[in-house]
């Protein structure tokens, strides 16, 4: 239903061109959507609330290919890659000014939040093409971004159907807001632990588009200094056998993998104190295990 709401909305806009290259875009997880229904139940709302955050998350996703210059995205090719980024840039404005449109026809609460998550999302891509000028090991500064970048639009989502639901959207944000931070992670972890073909996407390749994500930061404080400028040495260039082998130890030798799924499992736990809803502890687990 949230599929073909989507594809509606984009025929909407009456431009053939932009709807051939939306129905390129590959389905991602739905996450979002997943969390609304589940807080506020199916019903014409909720699912067209559901439709407006995915064009705002697929909009991101397309600038965001844009600026790391990704040619894949879940495995397939990325509109920048089959169409070029000007177009794959103009097709996320596209995205997001539909969003906007049909944000209007929701409460004003609702719309206010999702409005202020994406003023918050944009924040959070400068911060990490600011972040990504230089090797970055600077938690605060990572959890800061991964929370704007990823974590708002999350809890938003969280939060707006709550609203919907008529109960304490603030536990509900709280929840959100918690889940994203442990989802983006976890997309950290599987970055360097996940196989190509699994992932979607080559692996190791944030470290290669400068991105200094959690287990490069835990890491990098666990190095002894020479190792430390090694590491550094590393960053933002393409790895060969020997590098990734390198670094691929490294991670073993300080059981980094583990230290980041620890940090995850935290946050999981603090999103599950926030509510009471048994389905919604299930999918943490489910995001926190996952292999993709």
């Amino acid at each position: 239903m949230v599929d073909k709401i989507l594809h509606e909305f984009v025929k909407e806009c009456g431009y053939p061109r932009a709807l051939d290259m939306f129905e390129k875009i590959s389905s991602g997880k739905k996450l979002r959507s997943k969390l609304i229904l589940k807080i506020a139940g199916q019903n014409e709302i909720s699912l067209r609330l559901c439709a407006v955050i995915e064009l705002i998350h697929l909009a991101s996703l397309l600038h965001d290919d844009v600026i790391d210059d990704s040619t894949i995205r879940r495995g397939k090719p990325s509109i920048n890659a089959l169409y070029g980024s000007k177009n794959s840039i103009m097709l996320g404005d596209i995205l997001y000014s539909k969003g906007y449109y049909e944000i209007v026809s929701l409460d004003p609460q609702i719309a206010k939040i999702i409005s202020k998550a994406v003023l918050d999302l944009s924040i959070g891509e400068m911060m990490d093409v600011d972040l990504g000028s230089k090797f970055s090991p600077n938690l605060d500064e990572y959890l800061k971004m991964i929370e704007l970048k990823t974590a708002v639009l999350i809890e938003a989502s969280a939060k707006s159907a709550a609203i919907i639901a008529g109960i304490d959207s603030d536990s509900y944000a709280n929840y959100g807001r918690n889940l994203g931070l442990a989802f983006q992670i976890v997309d950290d972890i599987l970055d360097i632990s996940a196989d190509e073909t699994t992932l979607g996407k080559p692996a190791f390749s944030d470290y290669k588009e400068g991105k200094t994500t959690l287990p490069y930061i835990f890491l990098y404080n666990a190095l002894n200094l020479d190792d430390k400028e090694i590491l550094k040495s590393l960053w933002g260039k393409e790895l060969d056998e020997n590098q990734t082998k390198w670094i691929k130890g490294k991670f073993d030798e300080f059981n980094i993998v583990y230290k980041c799924k620890e940090f995850a499992k935290e946050l999981g736990y603090k999103a599950i104190a926030s509510v009471s809803d048994e389905g919604l502890k299930e999918i943490v687990s489910s995001m926190i295990d996952r292999e993709f």
